[in-house]
């Protein structure tokens, strides 16, 4: 039972690594949820901007939140790691998939993404079980 256990219990131990692993699952469900309200309602893709950095938001904190839970001490520090890293892929996605340049709008996005990742981590890493 315990060769089982240890088998199909797949854990990160890097607390950066897991919180981006967590980032793009949340951020996966947002996308989901928005492609059902854009096809769902009469809403235009131009419409969804807002919707979008709240999505981008609620990933980067609960990223932020996971690396701050999994390291046992510095929760600002890994989840502002995990924000920073979160907003350069997902900038460097949106510029090889969508051939925008880079401007400075993005690094104040990116910005952004370390400071709420970094307040998800100051709240995980008080969430750890003691």
């Amino acid at each position: 039972m315990y060769l089982i256990r240890r088998l199909f219990s797949w854990r990160i131990a890097n607390p950066v690594l897991s919180g981006l692993c967590r980032s793009f699952l949340w951020m996966l469900l947002g996308a989901f949820v928005l492609s059902l309200l854009l096809w769902g309602s009469g809403m235009k893709e131009q419409d969804l901007s807002m919707y979008t950095y709240i999505v981008h938001g609620i990933a980067a904190a609960f990223g932020g939140l996971t690396a701050g839970r999994r390291a046992t001490n510095k929760g600002w520090y890994q989840g502002s790691l995990t924000g920073i890293f979160y907003g350069i892929i997902v900038l460097l996605i949106g510029f090889l998939a969508l051939d925008s340049s880079p401007s400075g709008v993005d690094l104040l996005w990116v910005l952004a993404a370390a400071t709420i990742g970094a307040l998800g981590g100051m709240f995980g890493v008080n969430l750890q079980k003691s």
